[in-house]
Formats: C-alpha cells, structure tokens, sequence
C-alpha cells in the first residue's frame, strides 16, 4: 500500500489524546515489532517493557493496525499576552534595550495578570536583532611589547610528599613572536619579580620597548581619579636601565593580555599535569627542558609560524642590552639574632662571629644579599628561594679554641687528683663538728 494510503487511513483516535497533547513520536519499525512480540504470545506489559513505551501506547498501536500515526499540531489556546503584544513591540522597537522587569511593570498597569516568563519568551522573540561586534585581535609588531604574568600552581614534590606546596610560574611572552620563557618560584616577593626580569632579557638577549603588566602588586602599586597609573618605583628603575617602560593592562579587561594567560592553560594541560618532580629546581629544570624543546619549537595555532623562528625573525628589532649589568639595591636595616643570623626576605643568613654589632646593614640586590657592619662588607649570600630556609657560611663559624694541657708535676713529686665536690662539702661540716666540741 503506498504510504499517502497509510496515512489517509490513520484513525483520528490513534494521533492525538484527549487533551490535545502531541504523543512522542512511534516509527514504523516500532509499530511493526509489537504487533510481532504481540503475535508471539507476550502480553501488552510485557511488550511495553520491550519497546520502552507505555502500555495505552502499545494498546493503541495493536487496536490501529499496522498504520503509522500522524501526529497534528497542537490546539490553539488563548493567550493572556496576546491583547499586550503590540504595545510591547512598539515598546521594543523604539528601546530595544528596555528590561523585562520594565516591561512587566508597564503592562502590568495596563490590566494584564500573566506571568514573567511568559513575557521574556515573547521579548526574546520581538526584540530586534542585536548587531555582533566581532572582536578585533590585537597583533603587536616586532620589538614592540612582551606581556609579563603569574599563574598559581599546586605541587607535591618527592623530597616532601606528605606536604602540598604552592608555587607560581612566572612568565614572559613576546607579543610578536609569542616566544615564551618562564620559571616556577615560590614566590611573588619583588627579589622575585627582578630576579626573574633579569634573567628573562638575558635568555631574550633584548628588550621589548613595553612590558605589559597585569594589576599585580608589585608592578602597579595604584591608579589615581584620572587614570594615572602609579608603578613601582624598583620595577621602572630596571625596566628604565634596560630602555623599556611599563604598562598596565585596563581594569577588567583581562583579553588585552591574552598572549601571555592562554599559555598558561596550555603548560599546566601540556605540561605540569602528570608529571612529578623532585623539588623546585627539578620542575624548573623539567620546565626548561620542555620550553625549549616543546613549547617553543611548535607551530603556534594563531601564527601559524614555528615560534623559535619567528623569534629569531624578531629579535634584531628588540632594544640591545646595556653595557653595564644593572645593579640597583634595596637596603634595610636588620638586627642580628643570638645564633649570628639575619632575617631577610623570611629567610635567615649568617654573619662572622666577630660581629660586634647588634643591627647590621643589609643590601638586596637581585640575586644576592650583602651584609654590611660599619660601611663594611662581612658576609655575601646568593639569595635563597622561598621562605623559612637558613644559609650558614661555615666560614663565619669559628673553631671553639683547644684548651691548654695542664702541666704535669715536678718529677719525685706525688700528684693529688681532683676530689668530688662532696668530699670536700662532708670535711667541712666535721671540722665545725670539732670546733663545737
């Protein structure tokens, strides 16, 4: 029978309920196997769980026959927004952005006592098309701009598994090329942040004219009722030795330093994830060997160029370093402790014993701690990493001094050994025993 037949025959009471309700759809297929299951004796329950239908649906099919149902459009009910709708395309047309809250508020006066979601429904459909703005990506030329950030990670290192640590990977993105360099510290102190710049154009072997900067403290200390960003005066005095200057990123608007953060999805999934290391110079050490040999050397999906080439294309347009290494200091005054240290940066030095001061002048350079008595240097250390750590220099410890030999006696001469205190104590008290006699 051809199928506009069967669906001519199709019995009205087999295609909609009696509340008008459309009925999920049954296939062919489906009407076909019951009819089967129901000529191999299993019974309407039976059949149902089978096909995963409701027995009335499974009763209906076998009443109808082998006629596939056509399913009708619901019945029209009266709608209670319906006397409003014109109003409220008036209303969106002129406003478009007009809330819903408004809206409701307006017809509410108007007589209507329907609901809220009822009306955002309608205005989803009425109000005009908004114009997408596509985002424009913002490209940087050569030399231009490096982007600088932190991203926190948590770690688990061999030397103390029972302890989860908190590290923060530092990085450093050309714009241009996105070439990446980074170091995980533990961290976020200013010793940190001029350590990692330094070492960041050394591995550059140039300087970007900008660095752009998040909100971070110790790059941006504040920004005043105009607009006037205040920087750190440290950050601008080594970014001014290396002829760049610093640049804040706009308040919110997290997509203008996006080459920097996007890598930082693409370490932690490519990278730190399922991995293990040793303690922080072992994940430094990993990390390096994966910027360089990884992260580096692809074919980055926005460029489309293999970073490290792009990189070599860019480098002659970046600002050649000084002649001088820069050597800026922070100096503090600090007490020394009754074991000879000194506390600097929640980190512990030793000083010479023959120190006779009590406070000491310290100098922080960025990759070293001075320690100074009297406008004199007594004691030099390479900074140390994180917090809570001591550094000894054995040669500030002096040897306690030998004692002298006793000398021995005269030759012929008996010597008289030392006597327990309470030899001489029991003596004493028979002595003034006799005396009281």
């Amino acid at each position: 029978m051809p199928p506009d037949d069967f669906a001519s025959r199709t019995r009205p009471h087999c295609l909609a309920n009696a509340k008008g309700k459309v009925r999920h759809v049954v296939t062919l297929g489906e009407i076909v196997l019951i009819h089967d299951l129901k000529r191999q004796g299993l019974s309407v329950s039976a059949i149902a769980r089978q096909v995963g239908r409701d027995r009335k649906t499974v009763r209906r099919h076998l009443e109808c026959g082998l006629e596939p149902p056509i399913y009708g459009p619901r019945a029209p009910r009266p709608r209670q927004l319906e006397a409003y709708e014109a109003y409220l395309r008036e209303r969106v047309a002129a406003y478009p952005d007009l809330s819903g809250k408004r809206l409701l508020r307006e017809i509410r006066d108007l007589g209507y006592d329907g609901g809220y979601t009822i009306l955002t429904d309608f205005l989803r459909a009425a109000r005009p098309p908004r114009r997408r703005v596509f985002e424009r990506r913002f490209e940087t030329p050569a030399g231009r701009q490096a982007q600088v950030d932190f991203a926190e990670f948590r770690v688990t290192f061999e030397d103390e598994p029972d302890v989860v640590r908190k590290v923060w990977l530092f990085t450093m993105v050309l714009g241009h090329s996105r070439w990446l360099w980074g170091r995980f510290a533990a961290s976020q102190d200013l010793q940190t942040v001029l350590r990692c710049h330094i070492d960041a154009f050394a591995a550059i072997g140039g300087t970007a004219s900008e660095i752009l900067y998040d909100r971070m403290k110790t790059a941006v200390i504040g920004e005043d009722a105009e607009g006037v960003v205040t920087y750190n005066r440290s950050l601008v005095a080594l970014l001014n030795h290396y002829g760049a200057i610093p640049r804040a990123c706009r308040p919110y608007r997290a997509k203008t330093k996006g080459k920097v953060e996007r890598p930082f999805r693409y370490v932690r999934q490519d990278f730190f994830l399922a991995r293990s290391f040793r303690d922080i110079d072992d994940l430094n050490a990993q990390f390096e060997a994966w910027r360089t040999g990884i992260a580096n050397a692809r074919v980055h999906a926005t460029t489309s160029r293999v970073v490290e080439a792009h990189f070599l294309e860019e480098k002659p347009a970046l600002i050649a370093h000084p002649a001088l290494p820069y050597s800026a200091v922070l100096t503090v005054e600090r007490r020394v402790s009754h074991e000879g240290m000194v506390s600097v940066g929640g980190n512990l030095y030793s000083v010479p014993d023959s120190t006779r001061r009590r406070v000491v002048e310290v100098q922080s350079h960025p990759k070293e701690v001075r320690i100074f008595e009297d406008g004199r240097l007594i004691a030099a250390h390479p900074l140390l990493e994180g917090r809570n750590r001591r550094r000894v220099d054995p040669a500030h410890r002096k040897a306690p001094p030998a004692r002298k030999p006793e000398p021995l006696p005269p030759p012929g001469t008996a010597s008289v050994g030392l006597r327990p205190l309470a030899f001489y104590d029991a003596v004493g008290r028979r002595l003034a025993e006799e005396r009281a006699r």
